[in-house]
C-alpha cells in the first residue's frame, strides 16, 4: 500500500470506529497528518479530557499514554508503540525519590511532566516546560527537588534564584548531546537565523538562544515572527512541521543528531495495528492513578 493509502484507511476506520488519535509535536509528519489533535504532552492529555470518543490511541512514549489514563480513566487509551519509552521518564524510580524525601523532609518535590505514573506518586507537583517557571513562583514552598531533568531544573532555578534548589543529574539524552559548540557552529553558517532553544538543553546552549521555551512555544514563535530563518534547538521534527506550516520561512537544524529515536519508532503501521485491536492498552491501577494525579492538580492550583 501507498503512504496515501494507508492514511486513508487510518481516517476511514478511525470514524467507522469513533476513535481518536492524539500525537505528539515529535512525531512525523505523516503521523500527524492522520491525527485529530497535535501537541505537548500535557496539551494532548488535556484534550482528551473533552473527546467525545472513548477510544484513543496516543501516538508518542510511554509516559505520555499514561498521563491521558491519569487524567481520562473513563476511556480506552492505548499507546500506539509498546516500545517507545523515555530514557529521562525512567531515569529514576520511585524507590529513588522516596530515599532522596527521606534525606531531605522539609524539601517539596516537583516532577516534570516527563516521568512515569509511578514516580508522580511520590511527587508533590507537576510541571511542563510552558509552565513551569510559573508554578514554582507561585508555589508557598521556597525549599524545591526537581526531578528529573537537570537542565530545565537549572532553567528554573535561574529565573527563581529566591528559591532553593536541589538537581538531580537526569535529563533528556538527546537535548543535553547539544553543546554551545554546535550552537556556534550553525550561527556561523546562519548569521541571520534566529535561535529558538528548550529548556531541556543545557545552559551553554539556552544561554544563547533568542527564545526559550517549550516545543508549542518555540512553533509558535516561529510562526508569529517577521523573521524569515531560524534555527531550531530541539527535536528535529520540529524543523519538519514548521517547514510545512511556513514555506516562506527557513529552518535549520541545531544538529542533524538531534533526533529521538523513541519518537521515531511509530509508525502508521502501528495506528492502524491499533485501529484494529493489536495495540498495548495502558492499564493504571485506580490507588496509582488517584496518587499520581494529585501531583498535577496542585499544578493547575498553581496555575499550570
Amino acid at each position: 500500500m501507498l503512504l496515501r493509502e494507508i492514511q486513508d484507511e487510518i481516517l476511514r476506520l478511525k470514524q467507522e470506529k469513533d476513535i481518536a488519535i492524539l500525537a505528539h509535536s515529535y512525531q512525523s509528519h505523516e503521523i500527524t497528518e492522520v491525527a485529530d489533535f497535535v501537541g505537548d504532552s500535557y496539551a494532548l492529555a488535556k484534550k482528551a479530557m473533552t473527546l467525545t470518543q472513548k477510544t484513543v490511541i496516543l501516538c508518542g512514549v510511554r509516559f505520555m499514554a499514561e498521563t491521558v489514563k491519569i487524567l481520562s480513566p473513563e476511556k480506552t487509551v492505548y499507546l500506539a508503540n509498546s516500545s517507545a519509552g523515555c530514557p529521562m521518564a525512567e531515569q529514576f524510580n520511585k524507590t529513588d525519590i522516596e530515599n532522596l524525601r527521606a534525606k531531605h523532609p522539609d524539601y517539596t518535590v516537583v516532577a516534570y511532566i516527563n516521568t512515569t505514573a509511578e514516580l508522580k506518586t511520590v511527587c508533590d507537583v507537576c510541571v511542563t516546560s510552558s509552565c513551569a517557571e510559573q508554578v514554582i513562583r507561585s508555589m508557598p514552598q521556597d525549599k524545591i527537588i526537581f526531578v528529573p531533568d537537570i537542565n530545565l531544573g537549572t532553567y528554573c532555578k535561574n529565573l527563581v534564584p529566591e528559591k532553593d534548589f536541589i538537581l538531580l543529574d537526569g535529563g533528556c539524552p538527546i537535548h543535553a548531546s547539544m553543546t554551545e559548540n554546535d550552537v556556534f557552529k550553525v550561527k556561523k553558517q546562519y548569521p541571520s537565523a534566529v535561535f529558538l532553544a528548550h529548556p531541556e538543553c543545557k545552559a551553554e546552549v539556552t544561554k544563547q538562544a533568542d527564545y526559550t521555551g517549550s516545543t508549542t512555544g518555540i512553533m509558535e514563535y516561529a510562526i508569529k515572527s517577521d523573521k524569515k530563518e531560524f534555527i531550531i534547538g530541539t527535536e528535529n521534527s520540529i524543523v519538519e512541521h514548521l517547514k510545512y506550516k511556513c514555506p516562506d520561512k527557513k529552518f535549520f537544524p541545531l544538529s542533524n543528531n538531534f533526533i529521538c529515536g523513541d519518537m521515531a519508532i511509530t509508525s502508521v503501521f502501528d495506528i492502524l495495528d491499533c485501529i484494529n485491536g493489536k495495540g498495548e492498552e495502558i492499564k493504571i491501577d485506580e490507588d496509582t492513578r488517584i496518587a499520581a494525579k494529585k501531583c498535577i492538580d496542585k499544578m493547575i492550583e498553581y496555575g499550570g
